[in-house]
């Protein structure tokens, strides 16, 4: 049984199941990158859904103190406009 399979929200689309390969995910907290986590994806728009537990496992990973299995690093740089 999947927890997705239901119509998107922004357009005619239906949301399935999918594994990804990374997948940063936002939280209130922070925003953790999960490997290999299946999420839902619309077939049509291509919005991710996060199904209750892996939002859950998201949280855990943000406030359980303790080091995660990786981190990786991030380019940061302020957006100029093109003149």
């Amino acid at each position: 049984m999947t927890m997705y399979d239901f119509p998107c929200e922004y357009c005619t689309g239906t949301v399935r199941e999918c594994i990804v390969d990374l997948e940063p995910i936002k939280h209130h907290r922070g925003i953790v990158v999960l490997e290999e986590v299946p999420i839902g994806v619309c077939d049509r728009c291509g919005a991710h859904y996060y199904a209750a537990p892996i939002m859950r496992r998201v949280e855990s990973i943000l406030t359980s103190g303790s080091p995660p299995d990786r981190t990786i690093q991030v380019p940061v740089e302020r957006y100029r406009k093109a003149v």
